[in-house]
């Protein structure tokens, strides 16, 4: 992505990226190793960022401290990270993050009754802008599972694709300012994925179909695992934010695990910790590197 990476909007970059046919790689944290980690990689490949914290990492990290980690690199480097409150399934927690000062907040209805989650997006939607108008907000629609987590069988219910007439009456109705649709991705990974045997493949045809229908920014959810040119065929196909979650969290154990038998008898979390934040970056810097080739 050209740019002079300087702090500017979340949807001006969005805007770039779709224009240059590359994604923006969303990572989440639930700690310094993570954050620290995800900045180092962004910065290193000179390229903007979105981290993200679900509703469960919220709850760890706190809500404004999130925001204020993101605002003091902000501060420091006047650099384009932007801060995603991934998941949401309520408006008093999408209405906490607006007024935290986060860029995107994702209003996750998609275990709703599709008309039911139209009509809990525009509630969400209407909160969230009467808060800052400037918030971006995804709705989702589709079931992918819901846990970033190593798994034993792909969830009930996941494989169903989002067809476009769905998409386009969803954004039509919510006028969401993102679209996260069902198009063979799924959160978490199988045992197998984890170790290289099988990956995530995804449905690139109905990626454009959904693209031409609604005409926004998509998103693609549940990235850990995807075959790589898979990614660079959605992202061609339409996709402008990859999100990448459970990769990272087996990189911070395996991290924290190789820091714990190289210093058996070292108390210092910080210098147990350095190997957990060269393997979180390595993954992260690899992805970014992936989302942005032409």
């Amino acid at each position: 992505m050209e740019t002079n990476l300087k702090m500017t909007s979340l949807r001006d970059v969005l805007k770039q990226a779709a224009a240059d046919k590359i994604a923006v790689g969303h990572f989440n944290f639930s700690d310094l190793v993570a954050f620290n980690a995800i900045v180092a990689a962004a910065r290193d490949r000179k390229l903007p960022v979105m981290v993200g914290v679900s509703e469960g990492e919220r709850e760890f990290t706190g809500v404004r401290e999130a925001a204020a980690l993101v605002k003091a690199v902000r501060d420091e480097y006047d650099y384009p990270i932007f801060l995603n409150a991934d998941h949401t399934h309520s408006i008093a927690k999408a209405e906490a993050a607006a007024k935290a000062g986060f860029d995107e907040i994702i209003f996750d209805g998609s275990a709703l009754a599709f008309e039911e989650n139209i009509k809990q997006t525009i509630k969400a939607i209407e909160a969230i802008k009467s808060i800052n108008p400037a918030i971006l907000v995804e709705g989702e629609i589709g079931w992918i599972g819901s846990s970033s987590a190593v798994i034993d069988k792909v969830p009930a219910g996941v494989g169903v694709l989002t067809t476009p007439a769905e998409a386009k009456q969803f954004v039509d109705s919510t006028k969401v300012d993102v679209l996260a649709p069902a198009v063979g991705n799924m959160h978490g990974m199988l045992e197998s994925m984890v170790h290289g045997n099988v990956q995530k493949r995804l449905n690139i045809e109905r990626i454009g179909e959904i693209k031409a229908a609604v005409k926004i920014f998509m998103t693609l959810h549940g990235g850990s695992g995807t075959n790589d040119d898979d990614f660079k065929r959605a992202i061609k196909a339409g996709m402008t934010i990859v999100h990448v979650n459970t990769e990272i969290r087996i990189a911070w154990r395996r991290g924290v695990e190789a820091g714990l038998a190289a210093l058996p008898n070292e108390v210092a979390p910080y210098k147990i910790l350095g190997r957990a934040v060269e393997a979180v970056q390595k993954v992260v810097s690899e992805r970014l590197e992936l989302f942005s080739s032409k």
